[in-house]
């Protein structure tokens, strides 16, 4: 979709929304799961070619300086974050049957919000567009109007696709039906919404390259009500085209059972199979993550969420678009859904680290330099493979992601030329690769669509 076309739907698209509202179908979402006890799965960080292993030919290239992503990152406050999730926690429920006034429960957080978006807006100049989208449920005998909150900032350069940041601001008791009952949800999920406006508050002061969607989702703890009906009546029907879902949910607390601390590491969620479109973003956050994120590792999960567990970024996976879960390393499940989920067992450092994960992660996607194009492998008559790409303008050195046989992870080899020749770009040793560009920054900007090795 060429930028004007997305432009005019993206600051046109507010006046479709009542009349979608009053327009949607009979259709009902997926069957709930079961709220089972989690088991965690290994986590797979990053792993690196060792000296030996490269190509011969391959030199040291620029070693840029990451000084400026530093000084974007130094930008996220923890003060913010923590009141964000204080106010959202004082409302003492977030269900979906609980707002009956403009300041109690469930709408008196999407007040709260709204004006959080309105307020980043003012100070944009205008750069961040902000529309609600309603929806109707039907739950536990009650008929109630859901708003997802949507902003937006438009990008200035052609040919690019929108990134979505989503996490849900509904919270919910261990009795899913009562609507009254206190449920402060601080790190499900008043952590993932505070993490999303604080990197809203901080990307709506300058362009972007891409086009940046933030929403919090309504009744995510129903089924995943608002996401779907998000990507049905307006993903699908405006045929957006979305390079990145990434979704925030749980990613404040660095503490787990039995008094176990993992403050280093985050996991990273997204479906398989290992080719899929979920599974290609997942990996190239990770390697993202790896060369511009300098205090978190992120995870790679070899599953689309945890065991009989589900999120938001099911609602765009499911129907093929590229959509990731971020959620802290631990769980202390017998918080979640109860009275005890509150702001106690939220670690201003692990929430501060983990937006600015989130945040790096975006700003490399948005406006790092574009991936290399005319990406070629040839044979040459020595038994090698002579890899060339096209220049990237504003390049000072490229990133070769190299993916073994059955591996969730990229390993990578940093070139400053536009060509490698190797006798290992073959399928026995690496059954794909993708090309990303670093500019003179240290900014890596996205992968490249994977080149199958023969």
């Amino acid at each position: 979709m060429k930028r004007s076309t997305l432009a005019f739907f993206l600051v046109g698209i507010a006046l479709f929304a009542a009349a979608m509202a009053c327009n949607l179908t009979a259709e009902r979402p997926p069957t709930i799961v079961p709220r089972a006890t989690d088991t965690p799965l290994p986590t797979i960080g990053y792993a690196t070619l060792s000296p030996t292993e490269l190509p011969q030919q391959v030199s040291t290239p620029f070693v840029p300086s990451d000084a400026s992503l530093i000084n974007l990152l130094n930008q996220v406050e923890s003060d913010r974050l923590f009141v964000h999730v204080d106010t959202l926690q004082a409302f003492g429920t977030r269900h979906i049957n609980s707002g009956t006034g403009p300041t109690q429960g469930i709408n008196g957080a999407n007040n709260y919000i709204t004006s959080q978006f309105e307020a980043i807006g003012a100070q944009s100049n205008g750069n961040l567009q902000i529309f609600p989208q309603a929806f109707e449920v039907d739950w536990a005998g009650v008929t109630t109007m859901q708003e997802n909150i949507i902003a937006i900032i438009n990008g200035n350069e052609v040919g690019t696709g929108a990134i979505l940041i989503g996490a849900h601001y509904d919270s919910v008791s261990n009795d899913p039906e009562d609507g009254l009952a206190f449920a402060p949800g601080a790190n499900d999920n008043a952590t993932g919404v505070a993490a999303m406006l604080e990197i809203a508050r901080i990307m709506a002061l300058r362009e972007h390259r891409s086009t940046i969607i933030f929403v919090a989702f309504s009744a995510e703890e129903q089924g995943r009500l608002g996401s779907i009906a998000f990507v049905r009546e307006y993903v699908q029907a405006q045929q957006i085209p979305l390079d990145a879902v990434i979704n925030l949910d749980i990613i404040g607390s660095q503490t787990g059972p039995n008094g176990s601390i993992n403050d280093g590491e985050i996991r990273l969620f997204s479906a398989g199979p290992n080719d899929s479109a979920s599974r290609h973003l997942a990996r190239e956050i990770n390697l993202i993550a790896f060369n511009n994120v300098p205090n978190m590792v992120v995870t790679m999960q070899d599953a689309e969420d945890r065991p009989e567990r589900y999120s938001d970024h099911m609602s765009f996976s499911n129907v093929g678009y590229p959509a990731v879960r971020f959620i802290e390393a631990l769980e202390e499940s017998y918080r979640q859904h109860t009275d005890r989920d509150t702001l106690d067992d939220v670690q201003s450092s692990y929430l501060t680290d983990a937006t600015r994960t989130v945040l790096a992660v975006t700003t490399a996607l948005a406006d790092g330099p574009r991936p290399p194009r005319n990406i070629g492998l040839n044979q040459n008559l020595d038994n090698t493979r002579t890899l060339t790409w096209e220049r990237v303008p504003d390049a000072a050195s490229y990133i070769i992601a190299l993916r073994r046989p059955n591996s969730l992870i990229y390993q990578q080899i940093e070139v400053g030329e536009t060509s490698v020749t190797w006798d290992r770009f073959v399928s026995t040793e690496f059954v794909a690769l993708a090309l990303a560009a670093k500019d003179r920054s240290g900014l890596m900007g996205p992968l490249s669509e994977e080149v199958i090795i023969p």
